[in-house]
């Protein structure tokens, strides 16, 4: 059984008992402040656990594309040195949301394992929730019975709550589980040792392959426990180990999961995978990391330097690094297997089909990026080692390396050894944890238990299409703190304020209680729920307030949001088809757009996307909107839907000019376009490879940046006395500019030719060489340009020039190319030493180096410690 008829059984199975078949939501994470990737598949569910949304179907069943890179069993850089571990991988599961729970679950898991995947039941065991005096919980005997009728009780096991409790995290929803574990290994080895023995203890064929959530409580801020009103069941089971167990394999890897990418990687490289060791390693990590990270950048998220990109960029470099250092790869290679991916996994998840382009060209360039910073890194490493008194390579200079360049600590490591050197690691760790500490206090909020008001149980229901006031009803509240500032965030029964999704940021206004106001700062999505963040509450909240929305920073928003739907039509008709949205920000003063486009946009494709644009703000057309339709009923109006968006059943759709433009869209917008004003384009710029970012204002703001340009060409025709054609009258001012540097330019040659033929004449012939050094007042790169005159024109030449400008200095040293070979003499390294005594450091090829620092006092000392030098060759 492949891959694929593994996830269509498990799919099939539950949707013939009742359940309904859920698409995986995005592996990138949006609208919750606690999570970058979705890590489980209860993840899109969570508000229903939570109580904040009605489940609006009881049974559901899916396959979801998961990410994790820290926890339990999942640090990144362990990922590829065992046989079962992943960064992506895929969560099949169950729910029932207030339903049935541990019967039918524990029953339908059976019959599915044994009956349909026809698993022996002889290698099963089952466990527990042992209890936990100091919660007051109980052990679990329900599910203990609830297994009896299927495995002998020595193989239904109880298990302490680090193993059998789940929780979401410190807070939440949360409750027993009962694991089912495989054996695995040989009849030989179970005969040896019982494998009831080996579960949970991390041997790498007794193994967990499917979890059994019973979720019943909801843990407090203190730390207590209280019942929830409805029980649900939440299962897992990771499809890679299960293909592993049914296709009768000892490791993930070796099923037809991942065999595909190590096989191309084989062909590749030209080295087998079964011969083991660091290649192997390799081949996993590789193949693993391929689909995190073209699964991420379907999704949306590209490799950046900030939150889930820098993770998505982390991960494919760790690719990188390893294909580099064991498999010899100097040119980029994971993006040759991007196709390989798509065949495979194409079918089951089409936005990576769709998007296989994208994905190529994306990690292609980070390819081509990091393979260049692992050079320069490796220079850097070579210059420090080679300046190194002792055998130990500095902890700090190790994390420089990692934390600027994105240079791997164990590749430093393997560096070092080959050079009988030793890196401080401590040194090293310490500068990861400091790291790790900023970064923890820059993002963690901290949020306390909600104060109940008027509990509803449903959705917030928002009425800001309509209206900017309302009436209200305040549900629940809770306080919240971050970098030592304390909030407030307050949900209402229903509100006018937009909570920021799609790009389009929160409203702001305020409530008004008992005749004072109270301002609403920000308007969040948290999962579902609009939270809206206040730097002050009422003290004693009365049964109804008046949210008012800030109605010209709405207006604004509004304005720069259907601006940002009109550009995006725009840019399809001027510049293709392919054109695809890539994300986007629209508050009240500018939009920013981010679109698929694989080349700089010419001056003239710029000029007619704003032209378009404008031309649709004078015709003035009307919004259309549709509320409450299906995917399909919005498909079939040709609405726009992005990748790694997670849509509701009922959806949105927003057009103007049903010819022009027709999106999914839940924000809010102009009424007619006319109320735009005006568009402008303020850039045009690359952000990623094949993604360009385009800015741009309107209304006013478009106006003003009109008028500014328009200043400044007055401002320009001033300073050009006013002439009647102010371009050629630059022009012809460049052109004299560009004589003149030529005119200097060749006077400059001329004086370092001076210089040249006056070091040249005093030259000094000692044992066989000609020293010539001298000190001067120049830059480096005209010394350097002296030095090579001089290796031209004085035979087996040793040159010194010791030089400064600017407050710094510098030492560069030139060696005739038949001294190196006879003397066995190096630039590099005397450039080192003498570099001490100006305070700096550098280094070079045998023949030529140079060194910087920041101390010209030590010229003369550097200058006279090089003529002893040359008198004990």
């Amino acid at each position: 059984m492949n891959a694929s008829q593994v996830r269509a059984t498990f799919l099939d199975f539950f949707k013939e008992k009742g359940h309904s078949v859920y698409p995986s939501a995005p592996m990138v994470v949006k609208n919750d402040p606690t999570l970058m990737f979705t890590n489980a598949g209860m993840n899109q569910f969570k508000d229903i656990f939570l109580g904040n949304s009605a489940a609006s179907d009881k049974r559901v069943v899916n396959s979801q594309k998961c990410l994790r890179v820290s926890g339990k069993h999942n640090d990144l850089e362990e990922v590829g040195h065992d046989t079962y571990h992943h960064t992506m991988f895929e969560m099949l599961g169950n729910w029932s949301f207030g339903d049935y729970f541990k019967n039918k679950a524990i029953a339908w898991a059976w019959e599915l394992l044994t009956e349909v995947y026809k698993i022996d039941r002889d290698r099963l065991y089952a466990t527990v929730f042992e209890g936990s005096p100091e919660e007051g919980l109980g052990a679990d005997n329900e599910a203990y019975n609830l297994w009896k009728p299927f495995l002998d009780e020595d193989r239904i096991l109880y298990g302490p709550k680090k193993d059998n409790f789940w929780e979401m995290g410190d807070t939440g929803p949360c409750g027993p589980c009962s694991e089912i574990h495989i054996d695995i290994r040989s009849d030989s080895e179970r005969r040896k040792l019982d494998g009831a023995r080996l579960v949970n203890r991390d041997h790498p064929h007794v193994i967990e392959i499917w979890n059994l959530v019973f979720i019943e409580f909801s843990r407090m801020s203190d730390g207590s426990l209280k019942n929830l009103p409805a029980k649900h069941v939440d299962t897992g089971m990771g499809l890679e180990r299960l293909c592993m167990v049914l296709q009768g394999k000892t490791s993930n890897y070796d099923t037809d999961v991942f065999l595909p990418y190590i096989k191309t990687l084989e062909q590749l490289s030209g080295i087998e995978y079964t011969k083991g060791g660091d290649a192997s390693i390799a081949m996993r990590v590789i193949a693993d990391h391929l689909r995190a990270v073209s699964f991420a950048i379907a999704d949306g998220e590209l490799p950046s330097n900030n939150k889930a990109g820098y993770v998505i960029r982390r991960i494919l470099r760790r690719a990188i690094r390893y294909g580099y250092t064991f498999l010899g790869f100097r040119e980029p290679f994971v993006s040759s297997l991007v196709p390989v991916l798509v065949d495979h996994m194409g079918d089951a998840f089409p936005g990576l089909k769709a998007q296989q382009e994208l994905i190529g060209k994306v990690i292609a360039e980070e390819e081509q990026t990091f393979l260049r910073t692992l050079e320069t890194g490796i220079q850097k490493f070579e210059q420090h080692a080679g300046s190194l008194k002792d055998k130990v390579i500095d902890g700090k200079f190790a994390f420089e390396l990692f934390d600027t360049y994105g240079f791997p600590v164990d590749l430093t490591m393997l560096m070092a050894r080959e050079k009988g050197l030793e890196v401080d690691m401590k040194g090293f760790e310490k500068g990861m944890q400091e790291q790790k500490s900023r970064s923890r206090a820059a993002a963690e909020t901290d949020t306390y238990d909600w104060t109940e008001l008027n509990p509803t149980g449903e959705d917030t229901r928002f009425l800001g299409y309509e209206e900017l006031k309302a009436d209200v009803t305040p549900v629940k509240y809770r306080k919240a703190g971050s970098r030592g500032k304390t909030v407030y965030q307050v949900v209402l029964d229903r509100t006018p304020f937009y909570a920021e999704s799609g790009g389009q940021i929160g409203d702001r206004g305020w409530l008004e209680a008992d005749g004072r106001r109270y301002e609403v700062t920000d308007t969040l999505k948290e999962n579902n729920l609009t939270i809206h963040v206040m730097p002050r509450i009422p003290d004693k909240w009365p049964g109804s307030v008046k949210a008012v929305v800030d109605s010209n920073k709405r207006r604004l928003t509004e304005n720069n949001h259907t601006a940002t739907h009109l550009l995006h039509s725009a840019l399809k008709s001027v510049l293709g088809s392919h054109v695809q949205q890539k994300g986007s920000l629209v508050d009240d003063r500018r939009l920013r757009f981010d679109f698929s486009h694989f080349g700089k946009m010419t001056d003239k494709e710029i000029r007619a996307v704003e032209q378009l644009v404008n031309e649709k703000i004078r015709q003035n057309i009307s919004m259309e909107e549709h509320r409450g339709l299906s995917m399909e009923e919005a498909g079939q109006m040709g609405a726009t839907a992005l990748f790694g968006e997670k849509y509701g059943e009922k959806v949105r759709v927003v057009s103007f000019g049903s010819d022009f433009s027709t999106e999914l869209c839940g924000g809010t917008h102009v009424q007619a376009t006319g109320q735009i004003g005006l568009f402008a384009i303020v850039s045009e710029g690359a952000i990623a490879a094949g993604i360009r970012r385009v800015e741009a204002v309107t209304g006013r703001a478009a106006e003003e940046f009109i008028r500014e340009r328009l200043d400044e060409l007055e401002k320009l025709k001033a300073m050009l006395k006013h002439p009647k054609d102010s371009f050629k009258a630059l022009g012809q001012l460049l052109d004299q500019n560009e004589d003149m540097k030529k005119e200097i330019s060749a006077m400059r040659q001329m004086q370092l030719g001076q210089v040249a033929e006056r070091m040249a004449a005093s030259a000094e012939y000692i044992e066989g060489i000609n020293f010539v050094s001298g000190k001067l007042e120049m830059d480096p790169g005209s010394v350097k340009d002296i030095a090579f005159r001089l290796k031209g024109e004085v035979e087996r030449l040793f040159l010194v020039i010791a030089h400064h400008t600017g407050g710094k200095a510098g030492i560069t040293i030139m060696i005739a190319e038949e001294l190196v070979r006879e003397k066995g003499l190096h630039a590099g390294n005397l450039v080192r030493e003498l570099a001490s005594h100006i305070g700096g450091g550098g280094g070079g090829q045998p023949f030529f180096a140079t060194s910087g620092g920041k101390d010209p006092s030590g010229l003369d000392r550097a200058l006279s410690e090089a003529r002893k030098k040359i008198s004990s060759f």
